[in-house]
């Protein structure tokens, strides 16, 4: 993965797992996802919170430790079957990147893995996420 130089990574993504698109959640993954894109020559896919995209969007609903929050994909900007990964800053309670493997699902993409820079551990994100796709994050810190 983009992740070179670390020293010890947490996690099982690694660079030359074949993805096709980067994925970034809004906003700062979005950042994370252009650099990555760029670095492996592949294209970037935006998802964001609801009502920002123009457009038919695909929807998705989930809990937040503090309520609930709705997050977009603009479905069809890619073949059927990509190979996805997706990245955000942090990983916490691992809703808004499910809700995210969830709609690349839904638009006919394979999520194949989650990135983040960092994780805060004893929230039981990184389980909920690798139940689905592999995890890696650069660092932790305790919740």
């Amino acid at each position: 993965m983009a992740f070179g130089g670390c020293a010890s990574p947490r996690g099982t993504v690694r660079r030359g797992e074949g993805f096709q698109a980067v994925a970034g959640i809004e906003a700062r993954g979005f950042a994370l996802a252009g650099g990555i894109a760029a670095q492996h020559q592949v294209g970037v896919l935006t998802v964001r919170k609801a009502g920002k995209l123009p457009g038919e969007v695909l929807s998705e609903q989930y809990a937040l430790e503090y309520g609930e929050a709705e997050l977009e994909l603009r479905p069809g900007q890619l073949p059927q079957g990509t190979r996805v990964l997706v990245v955000d800053d942090v990983l916490a309670t691992g809703g808004t990147a499910a809700a995210t493997i969830t709609l690349l699902e839904r638009a006919g993409y394979e999520a194949i893995g989650f990135a983040a820079l960092l994780e805060l551990d004893g929230l039981a994100g990184r389980e909920r996420v690798e139940a689905r796709v592999p995890v890696t994050t650069l660092g932790a810190v305790p919740a």
